[in-house]
Parts: structure tokens; sequence; C-alpha cells
């Protein structure tokens, strides 16, 4: 008898021979023709786990599991319920800037295979604040959560920056369950300057006077502990909801083999798991607000390591790229059986049960 392969794992070889924009685009496509039909409804039968062991509630929303797809993916807020469709918890579109904008030349998304990883400096490259916000507002939007990442056009000075996140946010503000400030991106020139705490504190300041809630800050992982600390105290002056640890960092690992490591942009996938597990940890010992950890999920044990070291939620891209439309079900599934061999009644009993 042969060997039951799936369909992911069969494609894989041809999917990877091709440029992985095209790909994306591909994939993107297809997603957006099954959504509004009844192929969607058979995907949800095929891929979504409902168990109330793995609900979780967090900054006053209700997730059906804490698996979500992660900022990047779904740039446009185009395929939305396709991939709540495949099991996923929350869908988090973006980043969406005030301006529409092309981001950086081609190519600039490389896979990393003999890593386990991508490289990626895109630049925001999204159909703009009014294009996005009115396609969401006529969008029928999935039963999970939906989050919104926000960031900042590329030809808005840094001084015009609580401006232009503002107008984006107003843009999607009616549809959005919740909404993430992206000061951290390694792709956006000047960016991650806007993590410095008068910059910040504007920015956010600015979106809750429009009404941004609830309102999530990304970290970076190339900020020093000093650094991390600064935010969280200021997050918690500020009475931001959750914080999402962390973005793509620009440092590389030594122990990346792949002859793409020496590219430029953000280095996502299997080699970030321990930092950025590392950092979950760090963040949530030192607060009580959510914690969304994300970097490095391929599995189920990669999952439940975050959140027993104090992530509500989490999320994945690259894991996604690499293990196929199967990989939230997977995961979900694995996660129960995690908790069962542990004797946690549910996935909230599990949060940060590995810290001190």
């Amino acid at each position: 008898m042969w060997p039951r392969i799936s369909p992911y794992r069969a494609l894989k070889p041809l999917l990877f021979s091709l440029p992985p924009e095209t790909v994306h685009g591909v994939v993107s496509t297809g997603l957006r023709a099954v959504q509004g039909t009844p192929v969607e409804g058979a995907l949800a039968r095929r891929y979504a786990v409902d168990d109330a062991r793995l609900a979780i509630d967090a900054f006053g929303l209700e997730f059906p599991n804490p698996v979500g797809i992660a900022a990047g993916f779904d740039k446009n807020a185009t395929v939305p319920r396709a991939l709540a469709a495949l099991g996923f918890g929350h869908v988090e579109v973006g980043g969406v800037t005030a301006e529409a904008q092309a981001g950086n030349p081609r190519p600039r998304l490389f896979r990393l295979p003999a890593d386990d990883a991508l490289i990626n400096r895109m630049g925001f490259n999204n159909d703009g604040a009014d294009v996005v916000g009115e396609r969401l507002d006529r969008t029928d939007l999935p039963a999970v959560p939906v989050g919104v990442n926000v960031g900042k056009s590329k030809t808005t000075p840094l001084s015009d920056a609580a401006d232009d996140y503002a107008y984006t946010y107003d843009r999607v503000a009616d549809a959005g369950d919740y909404f993430v400030v992206n000061v951290s991106s390694p792709n956006t020139p000047g960016l991650r300057e806007l993590q410095q705490r008068d910059a910040l504190e504007r920015i956010v300041l600015r979106l809750q006077d429009a009404g941004a809630a609830p309102l999530l800050v990304k970290l970076s992982p190339d900020l020093a502990e000093p650094a991390i600390e600064d935010s969280i105290a200021l997050a918690e002056e500020l009475g931001i909801d959750g914080l999402i640890a962390t973005n793509t960092p620009v440092d590389r690992p030594d122990t990346l083999r792949d002859s793409n490591r020496t590219q430029e942009g953000g280095l996502s996938g299997r080699p970030l798991e321990p930092r950025a597990t590392e950092i979950v940890r760090f963040v949530a010992e030192r607060t009580e607000l959510p914690v969304v950890g994300v970097g490095g999920i391929f599995t189920a044990e990669d999952a439940y390591r975050k959140i027993r070291a104090g992530a509500s939620l989490i999320q994945l891209y690259t894991g996604f790229v690499f293990r196929g439309p199967a990989i939230a079900r997977v995961i979900n599934e694995g996660l129960l059986a995690l908790l069962e061999r542990d004797g946690f009644d549910s996935v909230e009993d599990a949060v940060g049960a590995d810290l001190d």
C-alpha cells in the first residue's frame, strides 16, 4: 500500500521552484476564489477544530482557538474568510498604510529552505487605507476576530507619523476587531525610531483619542532588554491592551546555512523560535497585559512553549508557507493532546505555566 502524502507536500517542490511572491499571488488568488462558495464551508469542515478547551478570551475579545495568521500574509484584506476557514482562530491583515505603496523593488522575499526560514524586505506594499478600508467594509468578514496592522507611509515624515497612523485607523475602524501599532518593521526607513518613548506615546495617544481599541503594540526582537522594559512600562502607563512579541529581526544567527542568508531584510521562521519564546517569557514576567507570541512556530510543541511562556495567543506566517494549509488544524489538535498530557483543562489554564 502506498504511503499517504498530503496534497501540499506533493505540490511543494513545484511551488518552491517558483519565486516566492509568485506563489503567494497564486495561493491568494485561489483563496479569494473559494470565499463565499461551498468550498469555503468544505475547508472549514476539514481544517477547523471546534473544541471549547482551545477558546481564549484576550483584550475583550473571544477567540475560538489561539492560532492566528500573522500580518503580512493578507496585506490587503482580500482573504480573511478563507484563512478563517483553514482553521485560524484570528486573522491579522495588513500592514496597512495611509498611502498606497508599491513597496521595495523585487526580488524582496527569499526562501531559506535549508533553515525553514524566510527573509523579506517587502516595505509595507499595500493598496492603502482608503482601498483596504472600503474592502473591509463591504466584505462579509469571518466569525473569528480580525485585526488590522497599521504602519507608517514611507513618504510621511516621522514628525507627522501620529496623523498618518490616525488616518489609516479612521479608514479601517469600523471593520477591525483590534488594531496593531507597527513601529517595529525593519523594512521602512526610520520606522524603528518611532519605538522611542516620545514618538510612540504621540502615536498611541492620537489613536486612542480617535477611539482605537483594543490597541496593541508590536515589539522588535532587536530591542535590548532595558528598551523592552521601557516599552512595557509605556504600554501599561498609556493603557495599551496587549503586546505582540515579536516582529522580524535584522540580526542573523550563526546557525543559518542557506545561501540566501546574506539577503537584507527581516528574518522569520524556525531559527527565531528560541529567541522569540525567550522574549515572550521576558515580557510576560513583567506585565499582566496579554501577550501574542510570534516567531518560529511550525508545530504544536512550538506553540505550546510560547503559551507556557506566557502567550495568550500565537501567530504564524512562515510555518504556513513551509507546512501548508493544514498547519492550524495540526497545531490545534496537537495542543489538545499536550493539554491532556499535562493535566490542563484548557489553553487558558496553560498560559504562563512556566513562569516563576
